[in-house]
């Protein structure tokens, strides 16, 4: 009672400021006070409004192979974190798979350049300025804004927003308060609400979500739930080793370099795997020969195989080839709102969905 007492005194100011610089800054660019950049190409934008993972990039290839299959080249903008370009800029162009590094390009934009087969990945934080740069290279059909709902300086056609079912609900406050980066006011530029991992929470917790945020949206944005689901076990060379249901019975290390582990290991011991060690990272880490020698060490002694995710792999491989690593591939399946929003996003890019 007490520490809740003192949590309101002392963060809920700065939970306000925070909040209210944010929908200012809205403001200033809704308003034409501040100028957004323009392109002649429909731009879609997959983000969030909370700190930390809440799936975006496999959704991301999921959209990429939905314009594929439509015939639509599809170019990605995306910051490249941690990478030694995410301050300049580069290009990464479908099907290099085994000759780019990742402490370059950072592990997200080279997991996203492996599926695709047409399109390009462009990195750096500048993301106007480098997709005027990449351009007439790439001549894109659509553009894919990745964690793109706070970078309002470019116009976007289309505004999908993610929500994790599995953050608790009292982490819906501005930070420091909470988790959002910014107010749910937010979501009046919303297009499509998406509830990912619906799969793992109760029906209750996802029907309170949405009251939450619901008041905050248009009456006519989609909603839709989506889950991820394993297609099988890879090894670096994206050889299918393990079919999902082969890993049952098991001993399992899972190795895990991500925003979200626990999603991992659930999705493992679903399936009957047994995790007899983590080894878990921050987010984005770069792995050293040594922490990879320390996994397979203790791989033998555990008479394990290692499962990674495919963000941690495309790191891992520059270090070791090493059999015994596999990742897990994971694919977007779509629980409900899938019609609708392919239906919406097919406007933006006049093409005829069905």
């Amino acid at each position: 009672m007490i520490r809740s007492t003192l949590t309101n005194i002392f963060l809920r100011p700065l939970s306000n400021v925070w909040e209210s610089i944010y929908r200012i800054r809205r403001s200033l660019y809704e308003y034409g006070i501040i100028k957004k950049d323009y392109f002649r190409v429909p731009i879609l934008s997959v983000g969030n409004l909370t700190f930390g993972g809440t799936g975006k990039t496999p959704l991301i290839i999921w959209f990429i192979k939905k314009f594929e299959d439509m015939g639509v080249v599809p170019v990605v903008l995306t910051r490249g974190y941690k990478g030694n370009l995410e301050n300049k800029s580069g290009i990464l162009k479908g099907n290099q798979r085994f000759r780019l590094n990742p402490q370059e390009y950072g592990d997200e934009p080279l997991l996203i350049s492996q599926h695709l087969r047409k399109g390009s990945v462009i990195v750096g934080k500048k993301r106007a300025n480098n997709l005027r740069k990449y351009f007439h290279e790439v001549e894109p059909d659509v553009v894919l804004l990745d964690d793109g709902f706070q970078h309002i300086q470019l116009y976007r056609s289309f505004n999908v927003v993610l929500f994790d079912a599995l953050l608790p609900l009292e982490s819906y406050a501005t930070a420091p308060m909470g988790y959002l980066r910014e107010g749910l006011s937010a979501l009046k530029d919303a297009d499509a609400i998406l509830i990912s991992r619906a799969d793992q929470a109760p029906s209750e917790k996802i029907d309170s979500l949405l009251e939450l945020v619901s008041p905050h949206a248009r009456r006519d944005v989609i909603v839709g739930k989506i889950k991820y689901q394993p297609s099988g076990f890879y090894n670096c060379f994206y050889d299918k080793v393990l079919e999902v249901d082969e890993i049952k019975g098991k001993n399992i290390i899972a190795l895990t370099a991500i925003a979200s582990p626990e999603s991992f290991y659930r999705m493992l011991e679903q399936y009957g795997a047994t995790i007899v060690e983590k080894f878990e990272y921050p987010d984005h880490h770069f792995f050293s020969a040594e922490d990879i020698d320390n996994i397979l060490i203790s791989s033998m002694k555990n008479n394990a195989i290692i499962i990674s995710s495919e963000k941690d792999m495309v790191k891992i491989k520059r270090i070791s080839q090493e059999v015994k690593i596999l990742f897990m591939d994971i694919q977007v399946e779509f629980m409900s709102g899938e019609e609708k929003l392919l239906s919406g996003i097919s406007k933006i890019i006049n093409l005829d969905y069905h």
